[in-house]
């Protein structure tokens, strides 16, 4: 049964989920390829992500020209407190000369810096939801016997305005909001529900005899982990950014050995001491982060704008370097309590830049 997508946000007992804006834009992408390619506008459209949850979004703005037609979609970011809930996502189609081409419109930031997964001079959608739109082009091609070459341009109205409050002027995307997503799906942000579920996830794994559990940073990562330790499933604990939660915890109910797996960035700031690792509340000393690399006898690294960035310059001995560093710091937090410490740094395809255990 499809999900409805748009919602109110009263508060319940139970927190609510929402969707990215990478999902919205598809689902915008889908619904102007109907009217441009159809017989116009459907009432709603419905779409597949990439875990196979079919949500379904009501339009809220629809408009097509001679050769154009767009979409707008309201992003409901569920219970989670997203500084884009409640904004328009839009996507207009038109055909191009060859493939298809993604452009930034109003409110859609433009890559200016290296180090990120997208392009300097791309705009600023971010893989997934490039793969998400792109899936859509070639269903919709195929159903209506059109050639999948199509310029989307995706848009938010007011999202520059809305980007000054995010990394984004930091991380030099200019000019507005990047559209996000890695599942599609916005999971309710609220430090005591998650804390409490990676509880319960220690919980189960040691009522049923597991000695080596794994906390990982995201879905990439946790893949990597459990495949690299053949880990079963309810060895895994959705750690996401909450380090300091897990190991605390494991303080008082220890196991034998405890991996840790996570992006360059993350595992970075959990080697300098962050045990909240999400992105409004730590930050990566990029001048502790050169020292190391100094120390090591690799480059400079000081004007590197993220860390994956900095060890794409210096070498995977500083990725290193940096697991080793965590391994340290996780050791100090769980004050000796857990006999095995692993920590696996990887990239954002999933390859592992250095190992400590």
């Amino acid at each position: 049964m499809p999900i409805v997508a748009f919602m109110s946000r009263k508060p319940t007992g139970d927190l609510r989920r929402g969707w990215t804006t990478g999902a919205c834009a598809t689902a915008a992408t889908k619904a102007a390829l109907d009217a441009l390619w159809g017989d116009g506008f459907p009432q709603e459209v419905g779409i597949t992500l990439p875990k196979g949850e079919t949500p379904v979004f009501p339009l809220a703005h629809q408009q097509a020209g001679d050769g154009w037609a767009e979409v707008g979609i309201t992003k409901d970011a569920g219970d989670d407190p997203d500084v884009t809930h409640g904004a328009l996502i839009v996507a207009r189609v038109s055909e191009s000369a060859d493939g298809i081409v993604f452009k930034a419109g109003g409110g859609v930031g433009t890559v200016t810096k290296a180090g990120l997964p997208i392009a300097v001079g791309e705009p600023a959608i971010n893989p997934v939801p490039r793969a998400m739109i792109s899936g859509v082009i070639e269903e919709q091609a195929v159903f209506y016997g059109r050639r999948a070459d199509i310029l989307v341009t995706v848009s938010v109205p007011g999202g520059a305005e809305i980007a000054l409050k995010t990394w984004n002027p930091r991380l030099g995307i200019v000019g507005g909001l990047s559209i996000l997503g890695t599942t599609g799906i916005v999971r309710p942000f609220s430090c005591a529900a998650w804390i409490a579920s990676i509880h319960r996830g220690i919980d189960v794994a040691v009522a049923g005899g597991q000695t080596h559990v794994a906390g990982c940073t995201g879905a990439t990562s946790e893949k990597v982990v459990q495949d690299l330790f053949r880990l079963p499933d309810h060895a895994m604990l959705d750690m996401g950014d909450f380090a300091g939660g897990m190991l605390k915890y494991l303080v008082k109910h220890p196991v034998e050995r405890v991996s840790i797996g996570g992006g360059i960035g993350k595992i970075t700031k959990l080697a300098q001491g962050a045990v909240d690792l999400h992105s409004s509340r730590s930050q990566v000393d990029f001048g502790a982060l050169n020292k190391l690399s100094l120390s090591l006898g690799l480059v400079d690294v000081s004007d590197a704008n993220t860390a994956l960035e900095a060890v794409t310059r210096a070498g995977n001995g500083l990725a290193q370097a940096i697991a080793e560093q965590a391994r340290v710091r996780v050791k100090k937090q769980l004050k000796n309590m857990v006999q095995h410490i692993d920590i696996v740094v990887i990239d954002r395809a999933g390859n592992i830049l250095g190992q400590a255990e």
